[in-house]
C-alpha cells in the first residue's frame, strides 16, 4: 500500500495516486534530490512475488532508459524498495490517445497523419537501438496540449507476455493491436510493432478499432483469420492513400509489411498529397499467411460411455492391470525425477567454470550469456560511473570476470550510470554564482581568480571574464577549473574630452575623496570653463587621497580704455593663476 507523503527509495516523495493498470499503479511524486515532478509506476504485488517476471521488467525498463527521443516518455530510474519495484519516469500532462478517440471519435486526417509522424519516428528510434515496443496501443500515447505526442512503456509489455490470453484484465487492452504472428505464439519482431501501428492508424481514422469479440482469444482468431475491414467502404471519401498505408502496416504476412518504421514514416509524409488520392490499392506481394485451426485453443467435449455390461467388467481388469503398469512406471519415474532434480543438480552445482566476459554488453545480452552458462543473476545490480562504457551497459560482474566459481554462484551486474564528466561550455558573460553552483554540484572544484578592471570596460560585477579550460574539453568529479570574474575600480574620465565642466569635474572629486586643484588660464582661443589639460591619465585607477589638477579657461572680460597692445604675440599669450581647492 502506497500512501501520499510516503518515500520510495528515499528519494521520490508520493503525491498522488494517478492511475492504476493490470500491471501497476502510477504516482505523482517529487524527485527530492532534483527538484521536479516525476511518475513513479509501482509493480504490482502479485506480480513483484514472481522473480523471472521481476527481472525481466527489470531488464527491459533498464534498456528503455537508453532511449532518447522527444516523443518517447524518458525513464529516469529502476529499482526496488522494500520489496515494491518501481519505475521513475518522465511526468507529463495531457491525455491519453485512447481518452481522446473516445472523447472524439474518428481524427481529421492532417491530425492522424501528424500522430503518425510522430509515432513512427519514435518507434523508428527505438528500433535502431534494438529495442521493441510489443505493446503499441493508444492507451500507451500522450498527447500534449501543444500536440507533442509520447509513447510509453517501452518493453514493459515483455514481461507480460509470459502470460496467456485468458488473463482478460492485462491483455484485453493489449489484443486489439496484437499482431497474428505473436496471436500465433510466435516472437516478436520490429515488423510485430509495424503491425500495432497500423491497426492504431486504423483506429485514429475510423474512431474504432477492426476486429472486436467477447474475448481476448476471439479477437486474437481475427487478427489471424479475418481481412482487415476496409476505411473506403466506411468513408467513400477516404484518400486511398490513406488505406493502402494502413492495409501494408496490417498486412498479416509479415513480408508484405513496411520494412521498417522509417519506410512508413516517409509513407505518410507525401499520404495527403493531391497526387495520391486516387492511386490503386494495394496489392500484396506475398500471399497473407493461413493459420492452421489446430494450432488454436479448443474446447473439449465430453464423452458418454454407450458400452454394455460386459464390456465394461473386461474394461475394468484391463484397467486393475494398466493401474499396476502405470504404478510401476510412476515409480520408476519419481526415482528418476529424485536423481534429475536432486543429484544432478548438486553435482552440476559445484563444478567450477569460467566467468564469461560480459564487459560492454547489454543487460539482456549479458544475463543470457551467464544463463547459458548455468549461472544465476541476482535481481539487483551495481551501478557505477564509466568514462569508457556507455551508460545501461555492463561494466563488470561480481565476483569478477574471468575468475573460476562454482555454477552455483550468483552472480551481480556492475552497470555502466555513464561518464560522470561533462562537457565544459563558453563561460565567458555568463552569471559567475549560477555557473560556479552547477559544476560544483557535479564535484567539480571552482577556483575564483579576480581581475581588476575600469568601470570603464563596460565589465558587470559578478560576470564570467575568462576560464582557463577550453569550451569543449570534458572535466569530472575531482577536476580544477578556474574562473576569473571582474573586480571593477573607479577610473578616471577623460575630463578634456568629455565635455566635463569644472562644476562635475568638482561633484567627481567630492565622490571619490579627491582633492582637486584648479589653475585658470586666459585663452581667447578657447571658451570660458573649458577644460585643456589634467594630470590623472585617463583610465587610471582613483585612489582616496588624489590630487587632480586641471587646467580651466577663464579669460577676463576686456574694457574700451585699455590700449591696443604693440605686440599681437604677448597678448595673446594665456596667464594663469591657480586656485587650490
Amino acid at each position: 500500500m502506497v500512501n501520499k507523503g510516503d518515500m520510495i527509495n528515499d528519494r521520490y516523495q508520493i503525491i498522488r495516486s494517478i492511475g492504476e493498470g493490470g500491471m501497476a499503479n502510477v504516482y505523482l511524486a517529487e524527485d527530492t534530490i532534483l527538484n521536479r515532478r516525476v511518475a513513479v509506476k509501482i509493480l504490482r504485488g502479485d506480480l513483484a512475488s514472481d522473480e523471472k517476471f521481476v527481472r525481466r521488467f527489470q531488464r527491459e525498463a533498464i534498456s528503455a532508459s537508453s532511449l532518447n527521443d522527444p516523443n518517447i516518455v524518458e525513464v529516469y530510474d529502476v529499482g526496488e524498495d522494500d520489496g515494491k519495484y518501481f519505475i521513475v519516469m518522465e511526468y507529463v500532462e495531457g491525455k491519453t490517445l485512447k481518452q481522446l478517440i473516445k472523447k472524439r471519435g474518428s481524427l481529421t486526417l492532417p491530425e492522424v497523419i501528424d500522430i503518425m509522424l510522430q509515432l513512427t519516428k519514435a518507434i523508428a528510434h527505438a528500433h535502431e537501438s534494438y529495442i521493441i515496443h510489443r505493446d503499441i496501443k493508444p492507451q500507451n500515447v500522450i498527447i500534449l496540449e501543444d500536440g507533442t505526442v509520447k509513447i510509453m512503456d517501452f518493453g514493459i509489455a515483455v514481461a507480460l507476455n509470459s502470460g496467456d490470453l485468458t488473463q482478460t484484465n492485462s491483455v484485453m487492452g493489449t489484443v486489439y493491436y496484437i499482431p497474428p504472428e505473436q496471436a500465433n505464439g510466435g516472437a516478436a519482431t520490429i515488423k510485430s510493432d509495424i503491425y500495432s501501428l497500423g491497426i492504431l492508424m486504423y483506429e485514429l481514422v475510423t474512431g474504432h478499432v477492426p476486429f472486436k469479440g467477447d474475448s481476448p482469444v476471439e479477437v486474437a482468431l481475427k487478427h489471424m483469420k479475418e481481412p482487415l475491414p476496409s476505411i473506403c467502404e466506411y468513408d467513400p471519401d477516404m484518400p486511398q492513400s490513406i488505406e493502402n498505408i494502413i492495409l501494408r502496416a496490417a498486412a498479416k504476412n509479415p513480408k508484405n509489411r513496411y520494412d521498417s518504421a522509417m519506410e512508413m514514416h516517409d509513407d505518410l509524409k507525401t499520404a495527403l498529397d493531391p497526387e495520391r488520392f486516387n492511386e490503386p490499392k494495394i496489392k500484396y506481394a506475398y500471399p497473407e499467411t493461413n493459420f492452421d485451426n489446430d494450432d488454436l485453443p479448443k474446447s473439449k467435449e465430453s464423452r458418454t460411455s454407450r458400452r454394455e455390461g460386459e464390456e465394461e467388467k473386461k474394461k475394468d481388469k484391463k484397467m486393475n492391470k494398466a493401474m499396476i503398469i502405470i504404478g510401476s512406471i510412476i515409480a520408476v519415474l519419481v526415482i528418476a525425477l529424485i536423481i534429475i532434480f536432486f543429484v544432478v543438480p548438486n553435482l552440476a552445482s559445484n563444478k567450477e567454470i569460467e566467468i564469461p566476459d560480459v564487459a560492454g554488453m547489454t543487460i539482456s545480452k549479458a544475463e543470457r550469456t551467464l544463463e547459458d552458462e548455468g549461472f544465476t543473476v541476482a535481481n539487483k545490480t551495481k551501478k557505477e560511473n564509466s568514462d569508457d562504457v556507455k551508460k545501461n551497459r555492463v561494466i563488470g560482474t561480481t565476483p569478477d570476470i574471468g575468475r573460476t566459481v562454482k555454477k552455483s554462484t550468483k552472480i551481480t551486474l556492475i552497470i555502466s550510470k555513464g561518464t560522470d564528466k561533462i562537457k565544459v561550455k563558453d563561460y565567458t558573460g555568463e552569471n559567475y554564482y549560477d555557473i560556479k553552483a552547477q559544476l560544483e554540484a557535479k564535484g567539480i572544484k571552482v577556483i575564483t581568480e579576480p581581475k581588476r578592471v575600469p568601470n570603464t570596460d563596460n565589465a558587470k560585477e559578478g560576470t564570467i571574464l575568462e576560464q582557463d579550460i577550453e569550451p569543449g574539453e570534458k572535466i569530472g568529479k575531482g577536476d580544477t577549473i578556474t574562473l576569473t570574474i571582474p573586480e571593477v575600480y573607479t577610473s578616471y574620465p577623460n575630463f578634456v574630452e568629455g565635455g566635463y565642466s569644472e562644476t562635475s569635474v568638482r561633484q567627481f572629486c567630492e565622490e571619490n575623496g579627491v582633492t582637486l586643484n584648479v589653475t585658470y588660464v586666459v585663452d581667447p582661443t578657447s571658451e570660458n570653463g573649458t577644460i585643456i589639460s589634467q594630470n590623472k591619465q585617463y583610465g587610471g585607477e582613483v585612489k582616496k587621497g588624489d590630487i587632480l589638477n586641471i587646467r580651466v579657461v577663464k579669460n577676463e572680460a576686456q574694457t574700451p580704455e585699455e590700449p591696443e597692445p604693440e605686440n599681437n604675440d604677448q597678448a595673446q599669450t594665456p596667464t594663469e593663476s591657480t586656485e587650490n581647492q
